[in-house]
């Protein structure tokens, strides 16, 4: 499974990701800055949202600041 995402936008209440299999882009995920919570816009919070919701939230946490794009490869 190859999952992606690019950020599409960085408000001060969420961050917003494009993402979904091999570069389709297909799937929107929100986290909260402040609490790090993630939910997708469909609702369907399967194993590759949390796949990329795991990784974007690893990388703020080591740098503080979200990726603009990230990359998940099982």
């Amino acid at each position: 499974m190859m999952v992606t995402a690019r950020r599409v936008e960085a408000a001060a209440g969420e961050v917003r990701y494009e993402f979904g299999l091999d570069d389709r882009f297909d799937r929107i995920l929100t986290i909260d800055p402040h609490t790090l919570d993630a939910r997708v816009e469909d609702g369907d919070f399967n194993s590759a949202a949390g796949a990329i919701a795991s990784k974007i939230v690893k990388a703020w946490r080591s740098s503080g600041e979200f990726p603009s794009r990230m990359l998940f490869a099982s």
